[in-house]
């Protein structure tokens, strides 16, 4: 009776075990678990009151820095004579960045938001290497752009050539970090708005962008399609662009980088649109990384999103006027500056064509320093880690009837680089370690279970031998007759 216990017990484990196993195969090749935990997510990454994804995007908790590098002309007099620019890069000048996502109101049942996203920049003196009086002598930008603007009508350049002479205006000035950046009265601008009313007199590179948006956007909820969350619909009440010359380069692709749609693929391409670069821009996948001890996919603008329209066709609507194509790594950004020959790039002319970066004594191009990254956690689309790497060039040459250009040479000068970036606070890491964890224990149940299933297996096999083991043998004493013989 025993023994037929022993056996039943033995060929149930075995039995349990082959079950185990064919249902954890089963439950791995269908990905029911996976599923369960991607349908999950999909439902609580949108935007909408309640949820953490909402929260994350109406006030971002992680901390944005913005870091400005700015390039000092050292040889000014050597430039006018024909000789090759020499910078010095000073900085940077850090600034904590608030953005806040403001006047939200949902459309359309929930499936779009629409909001704007105002930008604080408050200064840094302990994140910074100097302060916002320190000295920077670069491009006179209003003056290049006035000089640009009228070259070819001779008689207006001419009288603005020579108040020009007479105010000791140039092609270089020398202002404040302050000044460069938020703004000051520029004299030349001032003395064309007693002919132009409208006209603007004052300038900076961020004049009127502290405490200012960019404009309304309308954003998907993600409610309807999770690939869709804080996409894109409208910004400014337009649902393309209208400055470059093909509807391809006109689309507005992507979110607004600060947010992405979770359960991301390696083989994704993200897109991005930017009113900083007035495009849109994607990403690809570079590698896998770790944020905080959280696993992040890495992506990172490749080299043809800038590429000259020899290299990537697709880039021919880029080129202003229709035609005028610059090398490689750059963006003729005018159409949308007012004007103003202003030319994007990466920092240093990272990733553009050599003769940039050959042009200007100091430019030294890193990928580690000047890279354009995204870290990305795949499964809740959060960002851990960014820094969005800017540099804003002015196109510069001589032109006759200014003598202020004297015998300078034709060229994307450089005047200075931003920085943005952020990473992932503590307090947000944690909550997302949690929902990490938590998500590789609810995939992995079927792989546990086939472990355990194989667990069984061994447990049986070894039951098995043991009661077919040879049978004990009997001591001489158990050998004798009960019965001794007469």
């Amino acid at each position: 009776m025993i023994i037929t216990f022993r056996l039943c017990c033995t060929y149930s484990i075995g039995v349990l075990s082959i079950v185990t196993i064919i249902l954890s195969i089963a439950l791995v090749l269908s990905g029911v678990f996976q599923n369960a935990l991607y349908s999950r997510i999909k439902e609580e990454v949108v935007l909408k009151n309640g949820t953490e994804a909402f929260k994350a995007w109406e006030n971002p908790p992680p901390p944005v820095y913005m870091q400005f590098y700015f390039f000092n002309v050292t040889n000014p007099k050597e430039v006018l004579t024909g000789d090759r620019p020499a910078v010095a890069e000073i900085g940077p000048y850090t600034y904590r960045e608030f953005r806040p996502m403001q006047e939200i109101n949902f459309l359309d049942n929930g499936t779009k938001v629409s909001a704007v996203n105002p930008k604080t920049y408050v200064f840094q003196p302990n994140m910074s290497r100097g302060s916002e009086d320190d000295l920077i002598r670069t491009i006179n930008i209003p003056a290049v752009t006035v000089m640009e603007k009228f070259k070819g009508h001779p008689v207006i350049s001419g009288l603005i050539s020579a108040y020009m002479r007479s105010q000791n205006v140039g092609l270089f000035v020398t202002r404040t970090i302050g000044e460069l950046l938020w703004g000051y009265e520029d004299e030349l601008l001032k003395a064309l708005a007693k002919f132009v009313p409208d006209l603007d007199y004052h300038f900076g590179l961020f004049y009127k962008m502290n405490a200012s948006n960019d404009g309304e956007y309308v954003f998907f909820t993600g409610q309807q399609n999770y690939k869709d969350f804080a996409r894109v619909f409208e910004w400014q009440g337009q649902r393309s662009l209208s400055w470059w010359s093909t509807d391809e380069c006109n689309m507005i692709n992507g979110t607004n980088a600060a947010a992405f749609h979770p359960i991301i693929t390696k083989g994704e391409t993200l897109y991005m649109f930017s009113s900083d670069l007035c495009r849109s821009l994607y990403a690809r996948y570079e590698k896998d990384i770790l944020v905080r001890g959280i696993p992040a996919y890495r992506f990172v603008p490749p080299s043809e999103v800038f590429a000259n329209l020899s290299v990537n066709p697709a880039n021919a609507g880029f080129c202003v006027p229709a035609g005028n194509c610059l090398g490689s790594g750059l963006l003729n950004v005018s159409v949308c500056k007012q004007d103003a020959p202003i030319i994007m790039s990466s920092p240093h002319f990272y990733q553009a064509d050599e003769k940039y970066v050959e042009d200007i004594i100091g430019m030294k191009p890193r990928k580690e320093s000047h890279e354009t990254v995204l870290d990305i956690n795949p499964l809740t689309g959060i960002l851990m880690r960014a820094a969005k790497r800017l540099q804003v060039n002015v196109f510069v040459e001589k032109i006759p009837i200014f003598s202020q250009t004297g015998n300078v040479k034709t060229l994307v000068f450089p005047v200075m680089y931003l920085n943005e970036s952020v990473v992932v606070d503590e307090d947000s890491a944690k909550k997302l370690q949690a929902v990490v964890t938590m998500g590789n224990v609810v995939v992995n149940i079927p792989f546990i279970m086939i472990g355990l299933g194989i667990l069984m297996g061994v447990v049986f096999m070894v039951l098995m031998c043991w009661q077919r083991g040879p049978e004990p043998q009997a001591s001489p004493a158990e050998r004798q007759p009960l019965l001794g013989s007469s």
